[in-house]
């Protein structure tokens, strides 16, 4: 069974009052949707922060509602659950409905993980689902468990879970996990509170992480961040963007292989002096221009927008 792995699609952000919401849809529509059919997979997980905010504007959803919707149409099925910033409530709308096209939404969490089983010529599969969790949320259910820190909550969760060892178990997982390289457009929680141990989650075949905008291994092969389609942040300007195709065949045997993200405007910065930067091509690309001309005309950040329209910092 082949899986395509996503997260942080951050559907309607903005950067520098600057909306993405023409990036994204060339990058889900133009690639991933495309990229899906290509490689043959049998499902999507999406592993959380589908919108930039609890709220997402009409267009964001509808733009979600297409990919899904192309997706299901394909016969693929989809595995998404709620990031820290979305709203669970609103995620899970209709979830019971669109169930029966192959598209599984995590519910708000009330307790315990949701789970759907599959099967192949291996034998069953299970796909867990875990919404990102606080302490508070884990503990107002589990009132008996010692519940700290975001690895106590995990920690809690995962001794409820009846996961059976001899089968194949993928976790979708949106939740810092402590070793991972972090980027400047993700939320941080002061103290180091949020980290979990890569360790807790042992017990799982392949995890699918969501959280941090880097793509990126942590301890394992098996346990990885997708990062998000599109670069948010000047931070993330040097890496490149791809999405894990992971093919799970028998107990034990998983293939990972990551397939490259090119956006239709990159993130980058620019530097030199002013006519050096003026002889550069034109580009349409999100940059950061830096002239080291001693004395800048008063009027650089205009002119150089000749050939560079979208200048986000000068």
């Amino acid at each position: 069974m082949k899986f395509l792995h996503l997260s942080d699609l951050h559907l309607g952000k903005q950067m520098n009052d600057v909306s993405l919401l023409a990036d994204q849809e060339a990058v889900l529509l133009g690639q991933v949707v495309p990229i899906a059919r290509r490689e043959n997979v049998d499902a999507v997980l999406i592993a959380g922060d589908v919108y930039q905010r609890a709220t997402p504007q009409a267009e964001a959803v509808a733009l979600f509602d297409r990919f899904v919707s192309e997706l299901a149409a394909m016969g693929r099925r989809v595995f998404i659950i709620s990031g820290n910033h979305d709203s669970a409530q609103r995620i899970s709308y209709f979830s019971a409905l669109v169930r029966s096209a192959g598209v599984y939404v995590t519910e708000a969490f009330e307790g315990r993980m949701q789970s759907v089983t599959l099967s192949d010529e291996y034998g069953e599969l299970t796909v867990w689902m875990l919404p990102f969790l606080r302490p508070q949320q884990v503990k107002r259910f589990l009132p008996e468990e010692k519940i700290v820190t975001y690895q106590d909550a995990m920690q809690a969760v995962l001794r409820q879970t009846p996961i059976d060892g001899k089968k194949r178990n993928i976790l979708l997982c949106h939740q810092f996990i402590t070793g991972a390289v972090k980027s400047d457009s993700e939320e941080h929680t002061v103290g180091g509170l949020d980290q979990i141990d890569a360790a807790v989650f042992d017990a799982f075949d392949y995890v699918a992480l969501g959280h941090i905008h880097r793509p990126q291994r942590v301890r394992r092969e098996t346990l990885r961040y997708a990062g998000s389609p599109l670069k948010y942040s000047f931070s993330e300007a040097d890496y490149g963007k791809s999405v894990p195709v992971v093919d799970v065949r028998e107990k034990g045997c998983i293939d990972v292989h990551t397939v490259p993200l090119s956006p239709m405007r990159d993130v980058r910065r620019v530097e030199g002096m002013m006519d050096e930067l003026m002889r550069m091509p034109y580009s349409e690309d999100y940059v950061w221009v830096t002239v080291h001309d001693e004395c800048v005309p008063p009027d650089a950040r205009v002119t150089l927008s000749g050939v560079f329209p979208n200048i986000m910092k000068f």
